[in-house]
């Protein structure tokens, strides 16, 4: 929030330095993001008055002026199209200086002796949009006023020689998006008064003859107006123009440029209707009609929805509650009477609302953060007083309030002595109590040990003890509070066997060249239509997000994959060759009540020399570091995902532990990756499981090994588990390895069969082997192969 240290004066005595006042502002909670001081390149820039103008004799461009500014009468040579005789203009004095470093010097142009210079706006470093269009392209005119002071320095004149400072506020402090927010912690800072504006209000005789309907009373808490008759639209005072360009707000007419200055002030949002548009005598106020049509005051015509909040007059819609006024109601030069509108709405619907239509304002900031309802009826009347005292209008006596349901008194009780023990310090209790009256808290004490606070009405972030430990640590001072080690008897901290597991997975998988990557678990329902998942399919039940930022981040993933595939996609379109990336993530399942949260560990792989094996290969060596050896790898056929051909699904124990393989095309064309991606997808939740790292220690063996070496000729759809689990079951205790060597297909080899070609290894613990032992185990290996796989040798 900008804050003009100007106009903070209004409210609370600041005496002294603006860095220091910055600094303790900052370390009492009110962060200070930055301090601009206006006006201070600005030397010998004086008020003049132009007496005298006559055409340049060498010059068709140029006009020379003599300017009285004060103590002399000087000539002036300018181009300038928008000065006349009796101006009053800002003037650079010979050896003035002005913003980016430029200094006047005393010079000829084309031959007339020109003694300073006349200022623009920008010259100046008064923003072109806050300056009034007539002035933009030429010298800034001071017009505000009959009559200035000649010589007066043109940065009193023009409240342009202050200090503007930029507040960073948090989110649970809305009652210091305003003035007397930033005032009321300034003052409590300083150890100053606060001072609050005096609100009174001149009415006329004429009673308000008006009403209000509030039809959904959940959505608007308060709604107070007020009507003012005989408007004069007008410029605002200059004063009040400076005011609201400082805070960043630009000013339009006198009625406007009113209701922003007091919801700068108070922080109350506020808007002006003209009355002519509210001729049914009511306002009412009510959801919008599905699918209606309103224009804004941008003169955007907008489609609501049932759940947006309107202003109406019980006939039409006037404005879009908490946001935006409509065309059909704004305050036009020919207005001559208006209604004021005060009023609290439900944050969450003005939040709700301004996300739907892309439209955010002053207003609806400050409604979705959270206002006081009390402030309704000061700001309205803070309006009209202010009307009154610029001769902007006659204010009709009373006020409408309608105020269904008032805001409760929030108390809390509180033990001083548990605060102070947390703080580290012993803060007198008169000090204890005097740091919150200060900051309008209404104090009971009880005891030593019980303080009851009644909390104001603007303080909506207070809800326990610890707020109040908060309070009095900011303004008891930080730095009041000593530095001190943690004392207690603890033991040192250590990971859980999950947290180990999951450390084991990553350092694998990066240890065989994989980057880890991060990914949202907030994902598109469109995800799963990507990666071609079936209608039927369970990872089409969402948990869907109550308030998502939007469709994109709308529910929470059910599959990694899709976040995987759009990370290589990235890379694809970026050129990037050779990509091997993993990601230790969560899957959430909806059920009734909190949604199971699985861990998973998704891998995706693509780029030169890069196959189903090298997947298989990444996959077995990180499953088995973890001591999960025991799945089976098993062909999987229906998985819409992955290529038919080429895709396997991990199991154990007849239990479904992950998938992995090539990316069906259909996916690949989705994310549009041009070329055969390979992705695995593991439930790690189950891995760790039934995972087992015990170490079962062997001794060396004592008796030599010895080997046969098998060429079997088999059908095509024979897979090699199946000839391994045979070696296994009919090894006899005497098989120590295995390992497969060749595989051949060829011209020698009968359509339809392939060359498979094993290396068997056979050791005994008890003696050294025989042929004749060895030759007894061999036989039976090869006969269970032919007999249940016609499995034969392989003769050439």
């Amino acid at each position: 929030m900008l804050v003009s240290l100007k106009w903070l004066r209004d409210y609370v005595d600041i005496d002294m330095d603006t860095k220091e006042f910055a600094d303790k502002m900052t370390m009492t909670g009110t962060k200070v993001e930055k301090v601009d001081f206006y006006g201070k390149e600005i030397e010998k820039v004086v008020v003049g008055k132009i007496l005298k103008i006559t055409q340049h004799p060498n010059a068709d461009k140029l006009i020379v002026t003599k300017v009285d500014v004060g103590e002399e009468v000087i000539q002036v040579v300018t181009g300038a199209k928008n000065v006349s005789e009796g101006d009053y203009i800002p003037v650079a004095r010979v050896g003035a200086k002005l913003p980016g470093g430029i200094k006047i010097k005393k010079g000829k142009l084309r031959g007339e002796t020109s003694e300073g210079m006349m200022c623009s706006g920008d010259e100046l470093g008064i923003e072109s949009q806050y300056v009034e269009e007539y002035k933009r392209d030429g010298i800034y005119i001071l017009d505000h006023e009959d009559s200035y002071e000649l010589g007066k320095d043109v940065k009193d004149v023009l409240g342009i020689k202050d200090a503007l400072i930029e507040f960073e506020l948090t989110s649970n402090r809305p009652d210091c998006r305003s003035m007397i927010g930033i005032a009321r912690e300034a003052a409590v800072t300083i150890g100053s008064d606060l001072k609050y504006p005096k609100i009174e209000v001149k009415e006329s005789n004429e009673d308000i003859n008006f009403d209000i309907e509030i039809e959904n009373e959940d959505l608007c808490r308060r709604y107070a107006a007020r009507i003012v008759k005989d408007v004069k639209i007008e410029p605002s005072p200059y004063w009040m123009q400076r005011k609201l360009i400082e805070a960043g707000v630009r000013p339009i007419n006198n009625i406007v440029d009113i209701t922003n200055y007091v919801m700068i002030e108070l922080g109350q949002p506020l808007h002006a209707f003209d009355l002519n548009q509210v001729s049914t005598g009511k306002i009412v106020v009510k959801n919008a009609i599905e699918g209606e049509k309103f224009t804004t005051l941008d003169d955007v015509e907008r489609t609501l929805d049932k759940d947006m909040l309107v202003i109406t007059n019980g006939e039409k819609s006037l404005a879009l509650a908490g946001v935006m006024g409509g065309a059909n109601s704004e305050i036009k030069d020919t207005t001559t009477s208006i209604l004021i509108e005060s009023a609290n709405f439900k944050s969450e619907n003005i939040r709700s609302t301004s996300k739907k239509l892309g439209l955010r304002t002053e207003a609806s900031a400050r409604y979705e953060k959270g206002i006081d309802s009390n402030l309704v009826e000061d700001a309205v009347n803070r309006v009209a007083q202010l009307i009154e005292m610029l001769g902007a209008g006659t204010v009709l006596k009373g006020i409408v309030d309608k105020y269904p349901t008032k805001q409760e008194v929030k108390t809390l009780s509180v033990n001083p002595q548990r605060i102070n023990a947390l703080l580290g310090v012993d803060v007198p209790m008169d000090q204890f109590v005097n740091i919150l009256e200060s900051l309008e808290f209404k104090c009971n004490l009880k005891s030593s040990e019980k303080l009851e606070i009644e909390v104001p009405s603007f303080r909506l972030d207070m809800e326990q003890e610890a707020d109040v430990l908060e309070e009095i640590a900011r303004i008891y001072g930080f730095e009041n509070i000593p530095a001190a080690s943690l004392e207690g008897n603890v033991t040192a901290g250590a990971k859980t066997p999950k947290q180990k597991f999951m450390d084991s997975i990553k350092n694998t998988a990066t240890s065989i060249g994989l980057n880890e990557i991060l990914t949202y678990s907030f994902v598109s329902p469109r995800g799963v239509d990507k990666i071609n998942l079936p209608q039927d399919d369970k990872k089409r039940e969402f948990v869907k997000l109550i308030n998502p930022l939007g469709d994109e981040t709308s529910v929470m993933r059910t599959t990694m994959i899709p976040n995987m595939l759009d990370v290589l996609s990235t890379n694809v379109s970026r050129k990037v060759e050779n990509v091997g990336a993993f990601e230790c993530g969560h899957i959430f399942t909806p059920q009734n009540g909190l949604p199971v949260e699985t861990n998973h560990l998704c891998i995706g792989i693509y780029g030169k020399d890069v196959d189903f094996f090298v997947l298989k290969g990444a996959v077995e060596t990180i499953l088995k570091n973890v001591g999960f050896e025991a799945c089976e790898i098993l062909p999987e056929t229906n998985n819409s995902t992955f290529h038919p051909g080429r895709c396997a699904k991990l199991v154990y124990n007849n239990i479904y532990v992950g998938t992995f393989g090539e990316l069906h095309p259909d996916v690949i064309e989705n994310y549009n990756l041009g070329q055969r991606v390979y992705v695995s997808e593991i439930d790690l939740d189950l891995v760790f499981e039934n995972s087992n790292k015990t170490v079962i220690y062997t001794p060396l063996p004592k008796y030599p090994s010895t080997s046969r070496d098998i060429a079997l000729i088999v059908k095509d759809e024979v897979f090699v588990k199946q000839i391994e689990d045979i070696i296994k079951a009919n090894g006899e205790g005497l098989v120590e390895d295995y390992k497969l060597f060749d595989v051949y297909k060829g011209t020698q080899i009968e359509e339809g069969h392939k060359s498979i070609a094993y290396s068997i290894t056979y050791r005994s613990k008890d003696k050294t082997l025989t042929d004749e032992d060895v030759a007894k185990v061999h036989d039976k290996i090869l006969s269970e192969l032919s007999e249940k796989l016609n499995a034969n040798l392989r003769s050439n």
